[in-house]
C-alpha cells in the first residue's frame, strides 16, 4: 500500500486515522491501539509537549523499552516540531548522561525499570526541564498518561516539512563518544517513493499487512521499519524486547506477514525447541540487515520459514537502507547471494581509493553512498559532518567492491566497527574504558568470528610490568563502565601492541589470525 502524499510522520498518523480509524495500528503485549486512538493520543501528547514551553526543535529523550507509548511520543514530536532522541536502554549511566548532555534534551521520558540508571545521572543538565516517569503503580505508561491527561486531543498543524528534523539517533563513535545523527522526515519516505516510482517490490506492503517490529526503536533499523509499517497503514506488533520464543509465538498468534530482523535473531528463532514451518506459515517476506547472512543460515531459513528473504544495507547516516538484495537473488550457492545488494533507484554508490578517486568494478575501496534519505548532520559536529558527507556522499567507512552489474559486496570495515548481533561497537569505546584500570598500560580491541552473534569482541591487553590480572577481573571492572554487550568476551595478555611508525595500532595484524579461514572479513 503506497500513499505518495504522505511526506511527514505527522501526515501519516492523521491520514490513517481518517482512512481506517478502527484498524489496529499497534499491538504491544496486551494493548491494542487503533489508528484513531493513536492519532488522538499523540495529539494530546503534542499539546502537553507544547505546554512545557520547549524550544523550537527541542530534543525529547525516550529511555525505555518498546511500547505503544514510544510511538505515541514519536508522532507527538512530529506534530509539535520536537525531535525525538531514543536512548539504548542497555547503556550505562555515564553513556546516557553523555547523550542527554550532548543533545541538550529538554524533556526525558523514562521507564521505572531504568530509574536506577537515571538516578546516577549528574542531572545538572542546563536544558533539562522535566523528567516524566512512564510507569506508575506497576502499570506500563500510567505515569505518562497522567502527565498528559488534562490536555486536549484536537489536531495540531505543524509547520514542518520533509526536510525538518524528527529524530536524533546516537551511534557509537570512533573516538569513543557517540555522535548524534540528525534525520529528517524524508529519511523515512524516500526509499518508499523510489521503489513505488519504479514499480519494484523489493520491500512492498499489501492490504491487511501485519508487521513484527523485532529490532528496537533506538536503532535506525527498528525505527525505520516501524515507520514503513505505519506509512502503509499496517498493523504493527511491537516487542518490548526481542526474545526468540516470544517472536515465534507472536508471528503465529497475530498472523504476522512481514518483519525486519538481524540474522542472529533468525538463528535464535530457528533454534527454539520444536519450531517448524507451521510456526511461520503466515510470513510472506522477511527483511534482514545489520550483518550478512551465512549460506548455512539462509538454507535453514528457506527450508523452515519458507518465505521471501530480502537483505538491506545502510547506516544510520544514510537514513538506514540504501542498498537491497531482492528475494530473487537469495539462491543458496549463487555467488550473487554473497552480495549486499544493489542501490535503490535514485541512490548513487561508488567505490573510492585513499585519494578519493573512483575505482573500477572489482576493485576494493571505501563504499560511498549518495542518497536522498541521508542525514542532515552530526549534531554539533560540523567538521565530522563535512568529513562524512563529502561531496554529498556518505563515506561509510566500509570496504567493498562493485561487480559489473552494480551489485556491491562488503569486504571489510575501514573504521574498525564490530557488529554483535546487529549492535555496532567501536574499539575506542572499550579501550577508553580499559585505560581507566590502574594496571592496564595499553589495549586494543578487535572483532572475531562468532557462530551465533556474528562477531564477538576480543581484547589484547598490555599490563604494567610485574602485574597479573585475570580476564574475569577485567570483565568485572568494565561492568558499569560500558554496556554489557560491549564488554569483551575474551582477553589476551601480550607484552606490546603492534603499531606503525606514527603510533597507530595495526589492528589488521591482530585480527587476521582469527579471520584467515573466513572468505569475508565480516561475519
Amino acid at each position: 500500500m503506497y500513499y505518495p502524499h504522505l511526506q511527514t510522520l505527522a501526515d501519516t498518523v492523521a491520514f490513517h486515522a481518517q482512512r481506517q480509524p478502527q484498524h489496529v495500528a499497534i499491538h504491544c503485549e496486551d494493548s491494542a491501539i487503533t489508528y484513531a486512538q493513536l492519532h488522538r493520543e499523540s495529539n494530546r501528547t503534542a499539546h502537553a509537549l507544547c505546554a512545557e514551553s520547549l524550544s523550537p526543535a527541542a530534543r525529547v529523550a525516550y529511555f525505555g523499552k518498546e511500547s505503544e507509548h514510544y510511538y505515541d511520543i514519536l508522532f507527538a514530536c512530529a506534530k509539535s516540531s520536537a525531535v525525538l532522541v531514543p536512548i539504548n536502554w542497555r547503556l550505562t549511566a555515564n553513556e546516557v548522561d553523555h547523550i542527554l548532555r550532548d543533545s541538550g534534551a529538554e524533556l526525558l521520558f523514562v521507564e521505572k525499570e531504568f530509574l536506577d540508571v537515571a538516578s546516577k545521572l549528574r542531572f545538572e543538565l542546563p536544558k533539562l526541564k522535566a523528567v516524566v516517569q512512564l510507569d506508575q503503580d506497576h502499570r506500563r505508561g500510567a505515569g505518562f498518561v497522567d502527565w498528559k491527561a488534562n490536555h486536549i486531543d484536537t489536531d495540531l498543524y505543524p509547520r514542518t516539512g520533509p526536510n525538518d528534523p524528527i529524530v536524533q539517533i546516537y551511534t557509537s563513535g570512533t573516538t569513543g563518544l557517540p555522535k548524534g545523527v540528525v534525520l529528517a522526515h524524508r529519511s523515512f519516505f524516500k526509499v518508499r517513493d523510489a521503489l513505488a516510482k519504479h514499480g519494484l517490490d523489493w520491500i512492498d506492503w499489501r492490504p491487511g499487512e501485519v508487521s513484527l517490529i523485532g529490532i528496537p526503536g533506538f536503532h535506525i533499523g527498528g525505527l525505520w521499519w516501524a515507520t514503513q509499517g505505519f506509512n502503509a497503514g499496517a498493523t504493527n506488533v511491537a516487542m518490548r524486547m526481542f526474545i526468540s520464543r516470544d517472536a515465534v509465538d507472536l508471528i503465529r498468534r497475530h498472523g504476522v506477514t512481514t518483519t525486519c530482523l538481524v540474522p542472529a535473531m533468525l538463528q535464535m528463532m530457528l533454534a527454539e525447541p520444536a519450531v517448524s514451518h507451521a510456526d511461520f506459515s503466515s510470513l510472506r517476506k522477511v527483511v534482514y540487515g545489520g550483518a550478512p547472512i551465512s549460506e548455512t543460515l539462509l538454507r535453514q531459513c528457506l527450508k523452515t520459514i519458507g518465505c521471501e528473504f530480502v537483505q538491506i544495507y545502510g547506516l544510520t547516516e544514510t537514513g538506514n537502507t540504501a542498498v537491497c538484495l531482492p528475494s530473487s537473488e537469495h539462491v543458496v550457492g549463487s555467488p550473487r547471494a554473497k552480495a549486499a545488494g544493489r542501490p535503490y533507484p535514485g541512490v548513487d554508490l561508488k567505490i573510492i581509493n585513499e585519494q578519493g578517486e573512483p575505482l573500477p568494478a572489482g576493485s576494493i575501496g571505501e563504499i560511498c553512498i549518495r542518497t536522498p534519505a541521508r542525514m542532515l548532520q552530526y549534531w554539533g559536529m560540523p567538521v565530522e559532518t563535512a568529513k562524512t558527507l563529502g561531496n554529498g556522499y556518505v563515506h561509510t567507512g566500509d570496504a567493498g567492491r562493485l561487480d559489473e552489474d552494480g551489485f556491491v559486496y562488503i569486504c571489510d570495515r575501514i573504521k574498525d566497527t564490530i557488529i554483535i548481533a546487529g549492535e555496532n561497537v567501536y574499539p575506542a569505546e572499550i579501550e577508553n574504558a580499559l585505560s581507566k584500570h590502574p594496571d592496564v598500560v595499553d589495549s586494543a580491541v578487535v572483532g572475531i568470528p562468532h557462530e551465533r552473534w556474528g562477531e564477538a569482541t576480543h581484547a589484547f591487553v598490555v599490563l604494567a610490568q610485574g602485574h597479573r590480572r585475570s580476564p574475569r577481573e577485567l570483565m568485572l571492572f568494565l561492568k558499569g563502565e560500558i554496556a554489557d554487550f560491549k564488554i569483551p568476551a575474551s582477553y589476551e595478555f601480550i607484552d606490546r601492541l603492534p603499531r606503525n611508525s606514527s603510533g597507530k595500532i595495526l589492528r589488521r595484524i591482530l585480527r587476521d589470525r582469527f579471520w584467515k579461514h573466513m572468505e569475508r572479513k565480516v561475519n
